[in-house]
């Protein structure tokens, strides 16, 4: 499936798109039509950068129950001749997520369609996921036969019912199944044995010396199932983390008078080598590792330019600081000075915020608002305290697509914006994310403020909000 196109931060679908607390304002003050169309376009087409951290769900069943919207749209998504040639959990998970939430809600219809997809669809573990934390024994055990109908007879058949059970965010349709039919309860007693089987089967390791460690990161390694490889790059990411493990190693191998080679490894060392004796030397603070790091972020190879910076994000010394400055003063926009104004953000001062700011107003400029560059630059604008960011952040908050990037953001104009209370802050007690909404709460100033006070209410009465918001908003409401 292609990903979908995101409309403008002002619009009505770009505001939902985004997860944005104006988006549930304006939908509930536009034509009926309009939003249910563009609520519609966001749950059948992930809006979301990262659908494994970014939440949406909440967000746009309570915009569902508001509009009483009905769910002929979701299931004709569903049960599209799509599903059964793109069985992929990014199509479906965003829609059937948001029908979990409505059952909480109490949505029969929501019910109903889920049940529906549990026996049909192709996302089925999903479907059944999310049923097995709302939905009656009866109405489980019901779906049983239908489940199970998609594993044939046989050791193949079986070997995939074992991989199911084993799987399954939540065990208990699986439970419930077992009572009723042999073959879940044999996969049921077998799946952990097979688990603890590739657990306990130890791969190869590397005698105990400093230079065997370093001939074992290497040697090539066999791909992990599932892993992605980095495209159009001689090493894959499998070597990066054998690089890692050997650093690791190298923890507990390593001696003072390996110092030398461990230099020399790292200076003109293979990938593997260098990687792993770089790592080692900065979790040492060696006294050579600056130079070392200069070396290393301008090497042919992207992979070892990569394993470096992430290992210079990593380090706190104040040795390193010292060299972190002089390199995010730099004008070459090398990404060495992009990486040094990332860890004075995560580990500076506060002399350091020009720095850091210039460098956050350098992305933004260069990746726009949702550059994964950001996130360390935004949290430490508000952990230095920078008030001269004031307006980015406000740039960013508004425009980025990503909410957790939108959470960062509001967590720093909560610092550094002496008018966040009475404004973002409105604005995130509607927001997608469950932390923003918590961040509102504690922060948004409730003194006159109908809206504020009816929200915080409704918040507090809601079964579906989290605990943590729970708590922070009737802790406003109980101090008055």
């Amino acid at each position: 499936m292609f990903e979908p196109a995101i409309a403008p931060s002002a619009s009505l679908l770009g505001l939902l798109q985004r997860g944005r607390g104006d988006g549930t304002l304006h939908a509930l003050a536009a034509e009926r039509s309009d939003a249910l169309a563009a609520l519609e376009e966001c749950v059948t087409r992930d809006p979301r950068r990262d659908w494994q951290v970014e939440n949406r769900s909440l967000y746009y069943a309570r915009l569902f129950m508001e509009l009483e919207a009905p769910l002929s749209g979701l299931e004709a998504h569903l049960f599209d001749a799509w599903d059964e040639l793109d069985g992929g959990e990014s199509r479906t998970g965003l829609t059937l997520a948001v029908l979990g939430r409505l059952v909480g809600y109490g949505r029969r219809d929501a019910l109903q369609l889920l049940r529906r997809y549990a026996a049909q669809g192709s996302n089925w573990a999903w479907a059944l996921d999310e049923l097995a934390v709302r939905d009656s024994d009866e109405g489980l055990r019901a779906l049983g036969h239908a489940v199970l109908a998609r594993f044939p007879e046989g050791p193949e058949g079986d070997a995939e019912l074992r991989a199911a059970v084993r799987d399954a965010y939540e065990p208990r349709p699986w439970h419930l199944w077992a009572a009723d039919h042999p073959r879940v309860a044999a996969a049921t007693e077998r799946a952990p044995f097979e688990l603890w089987q590739r657990q306990m089967s130890r791969p190869e390791t590397p005698e105990w010396s400093t230079e065997a460690v370093l001939a074992w990161a290497d040697t090539e390694s066999e791909p992990t199932p599932g892993a992605d490889v980095l495209a159009e790059r001689p090493e894959g990411r499998a070597t990066l983390r054998r690089a890692a493990a050997a650093a690791r190693l190298l923890a507990a191998v390593a001696v003072p008078a390996d110092r030398p080679v461990l230099r020399l490894a790292a200076r003109t060392g293979l990938a593997g080598a260098r990687c792993a004796a770089l790592r080692h030397l900065a979790e040492a603070d060696d006294p050579e590792l600056p130079g070392l790091m200069e070396l290393a972020a301008d090497d042919l190879s992207e992979a070892v330019v990569d394993f470096a910076l992430d290992t210079l994000g990593r380090m706190r010394g104040e040795n390193i600081l010292v060299h972190a400055r002089a390199w995010a003063a730099r004008t070459d926009g090398s990404r060495l000075t992009d990486a040094a104004a990332r860890l004075l953000a995560c580990a500076g001062k506060p002399e350091d915020a020009p720095l850091v700011v210039a460098a956050l107003h350098r992305e933004v400029s260069r990746s726009g608002p949702d550059g994964d560059a950001l996130f360390a630059l935004v949290d430490g604008v508000g952990r230095l305290e920078a008030a001269q960011a004031v307006s980015v952040l406000r740039h960013i908050y508004g425009e980025t697509v990503c909410s957790q990037l939108r959470l960062g953001a509001a967590r720093g104009l909560a610092v550094i914006d002496p008018y966040f209370a009475t404004g973002a802050a409105v604005e995130c007690l509607w927001d997608c994310e469950e932390a923003t909404r918590e961040l509102a709460a504690r922060s948004v100033r409730t003194s006159g403020n109908v809206r504020v006070l009816d929200r915080l209410r409704r918040l507090a009465a809601d079964p579906g909000e989290e605990a943590d918001v729970h708590a922070a908003v009737r802790g406003r409401l109980s101090s008055g």
